[in-house]
């Protein structure tokens, strides 16, 4: 027990400092080459709406780099690869032990972190040369063909889980029953991996999302604990890590913002642990924040278009309404945190509960 503890620990707070080492470095680089949207929001989708400017920064957006992410995933490959050179060069138990890099646990959600985040960042480039400007130039930022690659993505995994493991269903909460798909098990598992991306409209606000994802996957990390998958809880942590190391930076003002190299591969490996630790119907809760921002943004969405151009909220997604409201940045940055906290924390109570 007390070497699992020591398993998940180490390994994260070694991803946060390396994160806080490379952080400088990768600052300048982003200010140097001036890797920031060429076009703010407003000016992209010619938005004149007056709610939407005054809850939007946009002068900032035009200043600060958008490839943040990729401190979060550094830090993760960093923190995993010298943790299994050493396992190698220096063999104990110990340093076996730390290793949590595993065929059978880490190696498919660590594939689709890179792979998300890889893409994200591809698409962060484009954005950052000013494609928006030529549409037909721009291939990533089209939303449909970054769906199609999340579907891509959602295609070899589900097919890993249902023809490597066997998978075909889900586990029920509080019960031992696994509700079965047979091979429709592949396109449920698309339809959530899609799900989970399409929170990415969370990273609207300094620290919003860094906080609230890094609380996710930390307690993702007390889940897989409990569930004896040791090896997946310690990439939670690192990953738990590596995000708060990018937070430490992204608190007001923010010196970047996460961008699509951060949510995109966030969001995928966040669907694959889910799969991993059976808790998919336990997602919405866990990830209340994430679930609310989706909900707002469907909600706003179909009243527009179906109830006579009528708005549930002043401005989707729903952080921007509590601006609209008049909640100072820090107040919804704050207050999200909290209840992604206590959200969490029923998730863990549920999972242990039910076990």
């Amino acid at each position: 027990m007390l070497l699992d503890a020591i398993k998940i620990f180490i390994p994260t707070t070694l991803a946060f400092v390396i994160g806080i080492f490379i952080t400088p470095t990768l600052t300048t680089q982003m200010y140097k080459y001036k890797l920031w949207k060429k076009n703010n929001r407003a000016q992209e989708h010619d938005i004149t709406n007056d709610e939407f400017k005054k809850v939007h920064d946009g002068s900032a957006e035009l200043a600060t780099p958008r490839v943040g992410g990729v401190i979060i995933w550094l830090s993760v490959l960093i923190c995993m690869t010298l943790i299994w050179v050493i396992s190698k060069v220096f063999p104990s138990d110990l340093s076996q032990k730390m290793d949590f890099f595993s065929k059978s646990q880490t190696v498919v959600p660590i594939g689709a972190l890179l792979l998300g985040s890889l893409i994200g960042l591809a698409d962060d480039l484009l954005q950052v040369k000013g494609a928006l400007k030529d549409k037909s130039s721009d291939v990533l930022s089209n939303r449909w063909v970054k769906i199609g690659m999340i579907v891509a993505i959602g295609i070899a995994v589900g097919s890993w889980f249902y023809f490597k493991l066997g998978v075909t269903g889900i586990l029920i909460p509080f019960t031992h029953i696994i509700f079965s798909f047979g091979w429709l098990f592949i396109p449920f598992f698309i339809i959530v991996m899609l799900a989970v991306f399409s929170t990415s409209v969370i990273d609207g606000l300094d620290g919003l999302a860094g906080g609230v994802l890094a609380i996710i996957f930390a307690a993702y990390a007390v889940i897989a604990a409990v569930q004896h998958q040791i090896d997946i809880a310690a990439l939670c942590g690192v990953i738990s890590g590596g995000i708060l190391a990018f937070l430490w930076f992204n608190i007001p003002p923010a010196r970047f913002y996460m961008g699509e190299t951060g949510m995109l591969g966030l969001t995928v490996v966040l669907t694959v642990i889910a799969f991993l630790t059976n808790t998919v119907l336990l997602l919405p809760i866990i990830a209340l924040p994430l679930t609310a921002t989706t909900v707002s943004v469907i909600l706003q969405v179909g009243a527009y278009k179906y109830c006579g151009k009528r708005r549930v909220f002043k401005i989707a997604p729903l952080h921007h309404h509590f601006r609209a409201l008049g909640w100072s940045k820090e107040k919804v940055v704050m207050r999200y945190w909290i209840v992604s906290i206590i959200a969490a924390i029923i998730g863990v109570v549920i999972v242990i509960i039910s076990k």
